[in-house]
């Protein structure tokens, strides 16, 4: 589902954030008179600083503002807005670019392979452990 590139909108919130999304109007939006906002597909605004042959410039990253989640449509408080500003044709483009990636499965790292330790490495960490586990206030001490 494609959104027209007329409703894409950087939001600036107070604590500083930009983000980059799909603002619905009319029934897909709350109602005017209450205190939330529907978001479709945030995107968080990152600035990566980069030095090139040519000095500093600003790299620009979108990274998915409610990263744990799979949920497209993300509700938050108006109070928490400063500003909602209509967002350039080459933003709205990355947006729609990076946004059709939006509802793909968060990847999964595969659990850490259980190594066991031989009785020697075992008998090295308990001795560590026991340092401190010492009830006196003194900071353990290394041989």
């Amino acid at each position: 589902m494609h959104q027209p590139i007329d409703n894409i909108k950087v939001i600036k919130l107070v604590n500083g954030d930009d983000v980059v999304c799909y603002l619905p109007i009319g029934e897909k939006q709350l109602p005017d008179d209450g205190p939330l906002l529907r978001l479709i597909k945030p995107l968080q605004i990152r600035y990566v600083p980069q030095f090139t042959p040519e000095g500093f410039k600003d790299y620009i990253a979108l990274t998915k503002w409610a990263a744990y989640t799979n949920d497209a449509i993300v509700t938050i408080p108006k109070d928490k807005i400063m500003t909602v500003t209509q967002a350039s044709i080459e933003m709205s483009k990355s947006w729609h670019n990076i946004s059709d990636e939006y509802t793909k499965p968060i990847p999964q790292r595969p659990a850490p392979e259980k190594v066991r330790l031989n009785d020697e490495d075992s008998k090295k960490m308990n001795e560590i452990f026991d340092m401190y586990e010492s009830d006196d206030d003194d900071p353990p001490t290394f041989h």
